[in-house]
Order: structure tokens, then sequence, then C-alpha cells
């Protein structure tokens, strides 16, 4: 108990908070809702995707993520529902965004979209998990300091058949409000390009990605996601610059049930000591 109040009161002390830097590989390819809100309701009709996330490792409080994500689209306008919690030691993060989109045709196939989130986010510790006094000043101290935020993103792309780049500029309470509990290593600026050969009745897409954050470098994502079968049973691997790598398989039945695997090694820097994370996605096309 001793040592857990420990950790606790030097968690406290740190007037900033760190935040995941390693994204779920979903949104590369199979949900890109989720890194820019440009692509809410690209597709008319409605999706909906659940995902978890979960470190490999038999230590309690290992990082946990999960996500929840719905959009619908009909016409030129898309809307879309983005629910994340983060998980990490006593740390839960919240972050809840609503969406819109306007998809404006260029001509047959490419269209240049724009979107716009906003939402809030909360941090706080997770009391049920405390072991030691709940009613220790500090901890009531950290709960009250980190109140709740307004946050959003604002996202523009370029879609088409076999061509798609975007830029997005994300968690834009960094840009807007400052105060002591700053989170670093928070993402701040995601873009990506990427090529789509269609073989027959398979796919290549190759993408390099390109991620910002505060206080620490940028990553740059590369790799590729190759579907057979008619895009049904998808192959994804993609390097990270941050000394990481991440592997993927999923099964889209007749395009419409979708569950995705994957797994990520952990970060050059702490390969040593922890394990990767696992994540599975659950989604459904209408």
């Amino acid at each position: 108990m001793k040592t857990t109040i420990m950790i606790m009161a030097a968690l406290i002390g740190f007037s900033k908070v760190k935040a995941q830097t390693s994204p779920l590989l979903n949104q590369y390819f199979n949900n890109t809702y989720l890194a820019n809100p440009a692509m809410a309701g690209l597709a008319e009709g409605a999706t909906a995707d659940l995902t978890f996330r979960s470190q490999w490792n038999n230590i309690p409080g290992a990082p946990i993520v999960q996500n929840l994500s719905a959009t619908y689209g009909w016409e030129r306008v898309g809307v879309g529902l983005n629910m994340n919690l983060d998980k990490a030691g006593l740390q839960r993060q919240t972050r809840i965004l609503a969406s819109y989109a306007y998809h404006l045709p260029l001509n047959e196939s490419a269209k240049l979209n724009f979107g716009l989130s906003a939402g809030f986010m909360n941090q706080r510790v997770d009391m049920q998990d405390l072991i030691g006094n709940p009613n220790d000043p500090q901890v009531g101290a950290y709960n009250s300091d980190h109140k709740t935020y307004f946050d959003g993103d604002f996202g523009i792309g370029i879609t088409s058949q076999s061509f798609n780049v975007d830029f997005a500029l994300v968690n834009l309470k960094n840009y807007f409000k400052k105060d002591n509990f700053k989170l670093i290593n928070t993402p701040v600026i995601y873009a990506s390009t990427g090529y789509i050969f269609h073989l027959g009745e398979n796919l290549l897409q190759p993408k390099v990605a390109y991620r910002s954050f505060t206080d620490i470098a940028d990553i740059v994502d590369v790799g590729a996601q190759f579907g057979v079968a008619n895009q049904q049973v998808l192959f994804t691997a993609m390097y990270h610059t941050s000394k990481a790598a991440s592997f993927g398989v999923g099964l889209h039945y007749k395009k419409k049930y979708n569950i995705n695997t994957a797994y990520t090694t952990q970060t050059g820097a702490l390969s040593g000591y922890t394990a990767g994370s696992f994540e599975i996605n659950l989604g459904i096309n209408w």
C-alpha cells in the first residue's frame, strides 16, 4: 500500500501527463474517420466500429484503449460520433466528439472533403482502482484541477478510387486552452497519403503517414494493406519511426461485417521492459 501511495504521489507531482503515442492500426485503412473528421460519412450509409486494445502485460495498470465510433453519410454530408477511453495505471482519459463533414465532388470519382469535430476531453484519477486513502487531499486536488475541457479536430482531404491525401489538426485543446496540466506526447497534426492499386479482385494500398506531437519527435508511419478474395481478407503491415511495427489481419465478410486483429511491438526505448499491444476491432456497414 505504501508503495502504491508513493507512486500516486509522484504521478500527481507532475504538472504534465503523457498521452498515448501509438494510434489504433484501424485508423490507417479500415476506419480513417478515427484520424480525420473529414472522412465521416465518406460513403453513403451507416457504419459502426468497436475497438479494444490492451498491452500484453501481466502487470496491473497496463494501458488499455477502448473506442466506439459511428458514421452516417448521405448525398454530400457526413456525420459521426467518436468516443474514446484511454486508461494507463490510475490515469483515465475520456474523449467524446461529434463530427460534421462535407464532401464536394471534383469529378466522377474524386471528392474534396472537409470535416470538424467538437466535444469534450476529461482526465481523472480512477478512484475505484486506487489502493490507499481515497480522501488524500493530493488525489482530490488532482481531480479538481483536471476539469472537463472543450476539444475538437479539423480535417481536410482528397479521395478518389485510386489516390487519397488528407491533413488534420487534432486535439484542438492544445491550440486554445493553456493551463498548468498540459498533456505531453499529444498528437497535434496528422497527415497521410496513399495510392490504391487494383489487381483484379485484389487490392494493394501503400500509405505514408506523418504525426506531430507536443514535446517529442515527430513520427512517420510507412506501410501497406493487401486485400485478397475480393478484398474480404486483409493483411496490413506498418513500420513506425518510433522503432515499432504493426501487423494486422482482417476479415470483411461480404464487405459488411468486419473483424480486424492487430499486434504492435513496443517502441524502441521500451522494447526491453514491456510487451507490445494487441488490438481487435468489430464493425458493421449498412
